[in-house]
């Protein structure tokens, strides 16, 4: 077996589909700049983007404008882009019934607010979760289940999201579980590169899944150090910046046919220092660079 985050035997598989990925910018990778919502779109479209990934807590401070969702939504059309997910911190998934019901009231809020801006999927991870003590899987997957319900509600699907090390949905493997045991035909996955190494999960694991469950995917990379066992969120680094075996993945999603749209999310304190708009134009260069896209950078 392969070492985790380390697939071995790259060309397996051919190269079926030359349609090229969608790219988008997750704005945590320039959130230490501490823009408004506005300004990050402003961001996103100047610097060549298709999609945005917005944080819920920067959309609903933009709610509380007078006009603010309808003028941002107006804002992100007007640039041409598309909410194709959001970023939220709902806790759908805890044992304790009233801490999970206000996860759901939370859910709720946050998919009413992004559905306002045109926004189709919202991360659903473990969060709430005990890190270190697994929720049954099964319960899991119900109380995905009617997240998913009531996203069916408003038009917005969660994403079952892998948060590596956590003890109910920190691998790959765990994930995709609760997606199937939900039960539901709009069960999905939102994968990330760091977060699958973090877990220890081999990325041919991939190639098991399609484009039903391959919608969104988190693009970053990591150094070799500091080890697996010890790096953390700040230490990704842009794709083609690390080790991660960015060509295995891609081949792996052009191998089942899939074209999740591709979100930089990065947590670098060094990128949080420089200029934003910078920052998300050389994302997005190395980004097209990894995946072998000849588009011009805009």
């Amino acid at each position: 077996m392969a070492q985790p985050g380390h697939a071995g035997h790259a060309g397996v598989f051919s190269k079926r589909d030359s349609r090229p990925f969608r790219f988008c910018l997750n704005m945590s990778t320039i959130r230490g700049q501490e823009l408004s919502a506005e300004a990050e779109v402003d961001v996103a479209a100047k610097a060549g983007y298709d999609a945005v990934e917005p944080w819920m807590g920067k959309l609903h401070a933009a709610g509380e404008k007078s006009g603010g969702i309808k003028e941002l939504h107006k804002r992100i059309t007007d640039h041409g882009l598309s909410v194709e997910s959001a970023i939220g911190f709902a806790k759908w998934i805890v044992d304790d019934e009233s801490t999970r019901q206000a996860g759901l009231e939370q859910a709720r809020r946050d998919m009413e607010v992004l559905a306002r801006i045109g926004g189709k999927r919202i991360a659903a991870p473990p969060a709430g979760a005990p890190w270190n003590e697994p929720i049954d899987p099964m319960k899991a997957a119900e109380r995905y289940h009617r997240l998913l319900e009531l996203g069916d509600k408003i038009g917005v699907t969660p994403q079952v999201e892998v948060w590596g090390g956590n003890a109910t949905i920190g691998k790959l493997s765990q994930a995709i579980s609760i997606a199937i045991e939900a039960g539901h035909p709009k069960a999905c996955f939102l994968g990330d590169v760091y977060h699958c190494y973090k877990g220890g999960s081999d990325f041919d694991g991939l190639a098991l899944l399609g484009p039903r469950a391959l919608q969104v995917f988190h693009l970053n990379d990591y150094p070799e150090d500091p080890p697996r066992e010890e790096i953390g969120d700040e230490d990704r680094v842009y794709p083609g910046d690390g080790i991660a075996p960015l060509e295995r993945i891609l081949e792996i999603f052009r191998s089942v046919e899939a074209r999740p749209v591709l979100s930089l999310e990065l947590f670098n304190k060094r990128y949080w220092q420089q200029d934003p708009l910078e920052v998300a134009k050389t994302g997005l260069s190395k980004m097209k660079r990894v995946t072998g896209s000849a588009e011009d950078q805009k």
